[in-house]
This record gives structure tokens, sequence and C-alpha cells, in this order.
């Protein structure tokens, strides 16, 4: 049963037609792969299931219920996270506070003076933390982390409104391979036991490859290709729109970036 239902989507700038009538669905414990070249759509896709744009067509529904049309702020509290291309963290507040300014925001307390924001939660705050193997690193201040690290507390603040969906853009943008993989391999787990759905837009194809349970492909605002990793690989619409002509995914290639 699909917890995510994206059918006939649309969205236009101008005269540019930047989504054109797009249709998806997306699983509980399941992560989909949004691909495509520049320009092709993805972000305005993203930025419309997030509540960030306004759909000029079609429907967004999570669990049942119809998304289009509510704000980010009410999307997030039915459950549906992100995580950016450039981390959005707090550097100036420790990894712990940063998880409970999400939690904060999540019970709706964001700007209550009734007790301070340092006290909020801090046990279910380093339970998120534990669940990204950041623990250990509560009580520093986030201005001192590796990239990587940042990463992690971005995902365990995403966690906090215990996400249905959990949308992902880039999520390796910046990243040595090995990190790349390790957080992919963080948030799959996080799939299984959580149960949630993940939809991420990705540019490093051993993420896609390696991680990805099912792709849909996207040019020029349509969708072109959708199916397992496998399957977009060898597709010959794909090869030619995403790649160009004569070029094509490398199995052993993908192969050895994933293993690096």
């Amino acid at each position: 049963m699909s917890l995510l239902k994206v059918a006939g989507l649309g969205k236009s700038f101008g005269g540019v037609r930047a989504v054109d009538g797009i249709s998806f669905e997306l699983a509980a414990g399941e992560l989909l792969a949004l691909i495509g070249p520049n320009g092709a759509g993805k972000s305005t896709t993203f930025n419309m299931v997030n509540g960030q744009l306004r759909a000029d067509a079609g429907s967004i529904e999570l669990d049942g219920q119809e998304l289009t049309g509510l704000a980010p702020r009410d999307i997030w509290r039915l459950g549906v996270s992100r995580t950016f291309q450039i981390a959005e963290t707090f550097s100036s507040l420790t990894v712990v506070e940063n998880v409970q300014m999400a939690l904060l925001s999540s019970d709706r307390k964001l700007f209550s003076m009734w007790r301070r924001a340092a006290d909020h939660k801090r046990e279910e705050a380093l339970v998120l933390l534990d669940q990204v193997h950041m623990k250990g690193q509560a009580d520093r201040p986030c201005s001192v982390l590796a990239y990587g690290d940042i990463k992690r507390v971005e995902l365990a603040m995403a966690m906090a409104n215990n996400p249905k969906l959990l949308l992902m853009d880039e999520p390796t943008a910046g990243m040595a391979p090995r990190e790349r993989n390790d957080l992919m391999a963080l948030t799959k787990q996080l799939v299984i036991n959580r149960g949630m759905a993940v939809l991420f837009t990705e540019h490093s194809m051993d993420v896609v490859f390696a991680y990805a349970d099912r792709m849909i492909v996207l040019a020029r605002g349509r969708l072109i290709a959708e199916g397992k990793p496998m399957e977009i690989r060898d597709h010959p619409k794909v090869q030619e729109v995403y790649f160009g002509s004569g070029k094509t995914f490398e199995k052993k290639t993908l192969e050895k970036d994933a293993a690096s």
C-alpha cells in the first residue's frame, strides 16, 4: 500500500513548464531516488511535496490526506521531514540543543517562555542522537564538527517529528565516498527500523545504485522512466537523456565507487 501518492503534478514559471504532469507512488519502508539532469524538475517536485511551492495542477496525498495547498509547517506536523543539500543546523548551539530545538518545533513550543529550551526533552534528544551515532558528541558545539557529523545531526533533527516520509535533497553533497556510504547506510537502517519512506535526489550514482529500492527519472519536467536500479541503468531513454548519446552507466565503475 502506498504512503505517498503523487498524481498529475504540474508547475510552471512564466512560460516554462518546470514539472509536467508527473505521477508516482512511494511505499512505507522504501527508498525512492529522484534523478535527472540539471533543469529536469527535481527541486521543483521536492518543493511542492514539502509545501514550499504550490502546485498548479495535480495532487499530493500522504496516507490518504491531501497535502497540496498546505504550509510547510503543517506538512511537517503531518509527518513529512526534510534535509537539505547544505546542512541546516545552528552552529552556535550544541549538538543536543539542535535536536531539542527540532523537538520544540514538533511540540509547537518554539516560542514558549515557560521553560528553558535546554531543558526540553533532553533525554528524547539523546535517544535520537544515539540512533545516528552522535550521542557521544551531544554537548559539543555544532561549529566544531566535521561535515559528515553535521549531516548526522541534521538527520537526527529530521527525526524529531517521527516522520512517515523523509525528503532528502542531495544528502551526500560535499562528502567523501566513505562518508557518503556511511550516511546512506544509516538512513537505510532508520527506514527499516522506523518503517518510514524516503524520497531523495542525488547526483552520486554510486549512492543511488547502492541504496535506492526504486528510481524515477525526470527530463524537462516529465517522468521518462521508473523502476529498479538495474532496470534504469539499462533503460535506453535514460542513457540518451541523462548521459547523452553514446554514454552508459558503467556497472564496474559504480561498484568501485560504492566500495571506496
